[in-house]
């Protein structure tokens, strides 16, 4: 996994007006979290910011201040509803070596079975446990030949070493549904314009 260096800045002003004015600078407010120590606020580009973000469970390298370098990872990201920018995002303190608990995207690979049926995503995302410097962006599952009813269970996903699910082992990942029938909606259909002749 890749680290992102960021610069960051302390802020002291708070409130819903400071947060526009940061913003409208193409700005993000930020807080920085973990190890017991105080929530730190900042001030981080927002350019660079979004790009980072586009990787699940990125590993930040924050630069705050050009005085103190710290490591982070994503924990809540807020964005508009309407424009998709960022809002605000809180970031948690990790420290190399150290365990964190985090959810990695799941990848369907494969082609079901014949017969149109649709594959649901129960878990979108896996709950895992992986080391801070050494999460996965993501895990592929293989739903080659998969028939209707057939299921992927956590138990049944291949993990990288050194991570460990960190959801019950029977939970649902991937579950295959059986076709819906069209042709039933079809006939109601020509018996309700037949009985409105």
């Amino acid at each position: 996994m890749s680290e992102v260096k960021i610069s960051a800045a302390t802020r002291t002003e708070f409130g819903k007006g400071a947060a526009r004015r940061i913003r409208r600078d193409n700005n993000v407010p930020g807080v920085l979290y973990g190890h017991g120590s105080d929530p730190l606020h900042l001030t981080l580009p927002g350019h660079e910011l979004l790009l980072a973000l586009r990787t699940p469970n990125v590993l930040i390298a924050l630069d705050i201040d050009g005085k103190t370098n710290e490591l982070a990872i994503p924990k809540a990201v807020q964005r508009d509803p309407l424009k998709g920018f960022l809002e605000h995002v809180d970031l948690q303190l990790v420290k190399r070596g150290e365990t964190v608990q985090v959810e990695i995207p799941v990848q369907a690979e494969g082609e079901l079975a014949p017969g149109g049926n649709l594959l649901e995503h129960v878990l979108v995302a896996l709950p895992v446990e992986a080391e801070a410097t050494h999460i996965p962006e993501s895990v592929s599952v293989s739903v080659e030949g998969l028939e209707a009813g057939a299921s992927v269970l956590a138990k049944d996903v291949k993990l990288p070493n050194g991570v460990k699910l960190a959801v019950e082992e029977d939970a649902v990942v991937l579950q295959v549904l059986a076709a819906q029938a069209e042709e039933a909606p079809a006939e109601g259909a020509e018996g309700e314009e037949a009985a409105e002749a």
